[in-house]
Formats: structure tokens, sequence, C-alpha cells
């Protein structure tokens, strides 16, 4: 399935995309699109409706982030070898975890703002993992059971806040508009290979990154498994897995966003988003 919010910001209702591409209306089934409709049962019951008289939505609204109430926005650096190499870093011997605000949270399509003073201002796509099930030291084995399902991430990043200012990654991470994800939220049950997805971005039309998730250093198993001996996993809770090269901060010269620049992007399966830049506004 393909679920999806849709509507105004802080009004979005939850909806389905059927297989022709039709947004239909979930809202007389369930409230949101959020913790409490992510586990097993609570899809298998989505499931079990009958498309097809669901509700068609008219026109083309807004996309909000398909999940609502996310809680821990969790992310995981350097994850493809060759990304780590632009940047001027070694392989992680073990998955780089650090956190994005869940204030950054937006629809797939809503502007970009870029922080007040930014002068490096970056994008990453990424393959998003939504917790669906309380995850706590599973094994890696099993630890695809706990994902309710996958969604496109842009990983905003501001590189000089994130390398330059001394302490963690987080406060080049979190900023206002920095996180996108979406359009859908695609289940565990349609995407039968998280390691088997083409990735891209582009920047002003022209292609910038080129990847496939089956050069992650570190699988999606792999990474709810490390990550859930840290820290307990609720249902809502987002991880974004890293990003494969064609960054910015790697190109020579590097390149960096500015007012008007356009980011669109996309993974296999999963949808697209677009982003156009626009300047910082209190």
């Amino acid at each position: 399935m393909k679920l999806v919010r849709y509507g105004n910001p802080g009004k979005e209702k939850p909806g389905l995309i059927d297989d022709n591409g039709q947004l239909r209306d979930l809202s007389a089934i369930v409230k949101d699109i959020g913790p409490d409709q992510l586990g097993d049962a609570a899809l298998a019951k989505l499931r079990k409706q009958k498309i097809d008289k669901l509700p068609l939505v008219k026109g083309k609204p807004r996309f909000g982030c398909p999940v609502a109430n996310v809680g821990k926005f969790i992310a995981i650096g350097l994850n493809y070898a060759d990304h780590a190499a632009e940047s001027g870093l070694p392989v992680p011997k073990e998955p780089v975890v650090f956190t994005k605000a869940n204030s950054c949270v937006q629809g797939p399509n809503d502007p970009v703002m870029l922080p007040k003073g930014s002068v490096k201002t970056d994008w990453e796509v990424e393959l998003g993992v939504v917790i669906g099930t309380r995850a706590r030291y599973v094994p890696q084995k099993s630890a695809l059971d706990y994902v309710a399902g996958y969604c496109t991430i842009n990983d905003i990043s501001e590189r000089e806040y994130q390398i330059e200012r001394g302490g963690t990654w987080d406060k080049g991470k979190g900023c206002d508009t920095f996180g996108p994800i979406g359009p859908w939220l695609v289940t565990r049950d349609d995407v039968p290979n998280p390691q088997k997805l083409a990735m891209w971005l582009d920047l002003n039309g022209q292609r910038v990154q080129t990847g496939n998730t089956r050069t992650m250093i570190f699988t999606v198993a792999k990474i709810v498994s490390y990550v859930s001996q840290f820290m307990t996993l609720m249902p809502g809770d987002i991880i974004t897995t890293g990003t494969p090269p064609g960054v910015g901060m790697g190109m020579k010269p590097p390149l960096f966003l500015k007012k008007g620049d356009v980011m669109t992007l996309g993974i296999e399966g999963l949808g697209d988003q677009r982003q156009e830049v626009v300047p910082f506004k209190l």
C-alpha cells in the first residue's frame, strides 16, 4: 500500500494511492496515518478495504509527511563507502548515528528554507525507514519485521553548522524545513528488498546523485537492529539511512544551495519530491 497524508499543513487527512495512481480518502476508515495505524494488525485491516469503494480526492492537494506525529527522527551517516570517500572520511566500522529534530519534518514538495546566515546548505537523497512495532534489542534476522514501510527523504544539511561549529552533527541537520519526507509511506509488503532500490537527485534539472541501496555499508536490517541496542524504537519513529555520492560538499569546487534552486529527487517505487529553496524568514 501507498499511504499518504494530504491537505494544508496541520490539517492533513489520511489517504491511499490506488493501483491507477489516484488519491483516495481514508478519513472514514482511520483518523490519521500515525503510530496507532502502523502496526501489522492495523495495516492488515487497511489492506482488507475495498479500495475502489473509497472516495476519490479531486484536484492535486498538497502532500504532507506521510506519518503523523513523528517521534524520533534518527539518521545514519556515511553509510555509502563512495560518499564517505567524497567527504574525506574513513568508512565507519559501526553505523554513525545522529538525530534530526522532528520540528524539521515537512511535506515532500514544501519549500526548503535556508537557515539564517547559511552558506553551506546541502542535499542528500536517502531511504527512510518507518518503524511500525516497538523495537528493543531486536536481532538482525528479524529486524525488518518491526518496519511498517519505507519512504523517500531529503536529508538537508548545513555543512558549516554540522562540521565547523563544534560538537555533534545534529546542529546542521535539524533546521526548520530540513526534513522533507514522502510523498508516500510504502508498506513493507510492497518493498520485498529494500537493498535493491535505485535513487537519484537533480539540482536545477542536472543529475547530481545516482545511487542504489544495494551499495549501503550497513543494511536496513543491520541499522534497525543496531539502533535498537541504544534506544527503544517506537511506532512512528523514522530512520533515514544515508546517501550515495554526489552531494555539494564533495564537488570540486563545493557547490551549495542558494535562493531559487530546485531539487527533484526520488527512490524506485517510493515516489518523487520537489523542493524550491527560499531565503530565511522568521
